[in-house]
């Protein structure tokens, strides 16, 4: 019997210097990530993180590194 693989849902935001990737089911909804941004990045919708303004991402890095569910992926481009 064959199994079948769901594909995991990815939110992707992409910028011409940076692609920020969210994967909903594994957020959950801390906002640690949003609280740390130092440029207002990310911002909360439905208890999930959302991006705001891409625009503003200076790719620091901080939500990627301090996130407890690995829910946000941040890519230089």
């Amino acid at each position: 019997m064959a199994t079948e693989q769901a594909a995991e849902k990815i939110e992707a935001t992409e910028s011409s210097k940076v692609k920020i990737s969210i994967i909903p089911r594994y957020c959950k909804g801390c906002e640690i990530c949003v609280k740390l941004c130092p440029t207002k990045v990310l911002g909360m919708d439905e208890f999930k993180v959302r991006v705001v303004d891409i625009d503003k991402c200076t790719i620091c890095m901080a939500c990627e590194l301090r996130c407890p569910d690995f829910a946000i992926y941040v890519e230089k481009k």
